[in-house]
């Protein structure tokens, strides 16, 4: 498996999460580690453009309405560089248009970083534009001093960014991973905090990492229908829910992620070694189960539902990791159709996918923006490849020499965006 993937998250997540020794995660971390470099290739994709935000490590890319939102990673000095926004009306040449939910801006938010940012136009009541929900972890899990939550932004203009509120979780690292969904003339953020349920609980023994008790859940849900107002609503935990504790039979059960369907009745909740677990969320107050897949691999990271919310692509973060495809039409009895692989795929991880039409993009680290042919998810087979060629060192990143990471893929029109996490920004287009 490439060492930085998972070498990286070893030192914190064993720590601050209690898993077993090997588990690991790019998201979470701080030793330093030297990569080999990957092999530059370009195969099916058009490279139109770049951008590379200079020193400070790069997390996941979200694409809005003619604009790319580039988070940042905690890297190796914690620069909490924020929201980088560019402007792709000339793909060729996207340009950096403002930088918001940084320290340089808000002194307040030092000691955070920033990997994920959800984008969605909303019109409650309260609020008609573009709102952006950004999630904020603290780079040490001793200094209860830093910001630990997610912030709402108002980026209807996204040249001029403007925080409209925070939300604080304290007893956490903060949100992992968020999604925001607007449907009825309500808004909500739904964020995934590791490992709520056992470091908020009233038991918690630091020393031990264990509790005898479920605290608040590792899923919540937070009504921001007045963005300026956040305010709880519902919220789901394994350990309360269905009696499995966090760390039962030595397996590390957390929210990692969290997706939802755009009329805001099913969530899918990343649920690293328990698999993905489905939710009925219709009634936000109370979310309720459905069912759960059951995969082999573990490290449940990410998931992207399609086909009317019957056909399921889940990642996992762990050593050779691979999607699986799930049929969940019956999402009490989740059924596995296929796995993907990838020449090289044994030394890697895969990270992230989407799906557009019938084709499947995935972020693969070193191995880059993978695109599958999936219009028979039974049968999944390569389409494209792009891995980064730069002769860039990232000062805060983890190269001795320059090296490709792509952390994320996401789809805006038909340009493939594509975010490394030593390089920046890359804009490519399927030929």
């Amino acid at each position: 498996m490439n060492r930085l993937v998972l070498r990286m998250g070893v030192v914190a997540l064993s720590a601050v999460l209690a898993l077993p020794v090997g588990v690991a995660s790019a998201h979470d971390g701080d030793e330093h580690v030297h990569p080999a470099p990957a092999s530059p290739k370009q195969v099916g994709f058009e490279l139109l453009g770049t951008a590379n935000p200079g020193t400070g490590s790069t997390g996941d890319v979200y694409a809005f309405d003619g604009f790319a939102y580039l988070g940042s990673w905690i890297g190796q000095g914690c620069l909490s560089k924020g929201i980088r926004v560019y402007d792709l009306s000339d793909p060729r040449h996207p340009t950096q248009v403002s930088t918001f939910a940084d320290a340089a801006s808000n002194p307040a938010l030092a000691g955070t970083w920033t990997e994920k940012v959800i984008v969605q136009r909303v019109h409650t009541r309260s609020f008609r534009g573009v709102l952006a929900a950004v999630s904020f972890q603290s780079c040490s899990s001793t200094d209860q001093q830093a910001f630990r939550g997610f912030g709402v932004y108002d980026v209807t203009d996204p040249r001029h960014p403007r925080e409209l509120s925070r939300y604080s979780a304290p007893g956490t690292r903060g949100s992992h991973e968020i999604w925001l969904g607007a449907h009825g003339g309500r808004a909500f953020v739904y964020t995934a905090i590791i490992r709520s349920e056992l470091t908020t609980s009233p038991t918690f023994d630091p020393v031990t990492r264990d509790a005898t008790v479920p605290g608040r859940a590792d899923f919540r849900i937070v009504d921001v229908t007045d963005p300026r107002r956040p305010r709880d609503t519902g919220e789901w935990g394994a350990w309360r829910e269905l009696g499995i504790k966090p760390n039962a039979d030595g397996r590390a059960n957390f929210v990692h992620s969290v997706r939802v369907d755009d009329n805001l009745r099913r969530a899918y909740l990343s649920y690293w070694d328990l698999g993905t677990v489905l939710l009925d969320i219709s009634d936000p107050a109370r979310p309720r189960f459905l069912g759960r897949t059951t995969p082999t691999q573990g490290a449940t990271h990410s998931s992207f539902v399609t086909r009317g919310g019957t056909l399921l692509v889940e990642t996992h973060e762990t050593e050779a990791g691979l999607p699986v495809y799930y049929d969940i039409s019956r999402p009490s009895q989740p059924r596995q159709l296929s796995t993907f692989s990838v020449e090289g795929f044994g030394n890697d991880t895969v990270h992230d996918p989407k799906v557009r039409g019938a084709t499947t993009f995935f972020s693969w680290y070193s191995l880059g923006v993978v695109a599958a042919r999936s219009a028979v998810p039974t049968r999944p087979t390569l389409l494209a490849q792009f891995v980064p060629d730069t002769d860039y060192i990232n000062p805060d990143f983890f190269c001795e020499e320059p090296c490709a990471q792509v952390w994320g893929v996401a789809l805006e029109g038909g340009l493939v965006l594509a975010s490394d996490m030593n390089s920046g920004l890359y804009v490519l287009r399927l030929r």
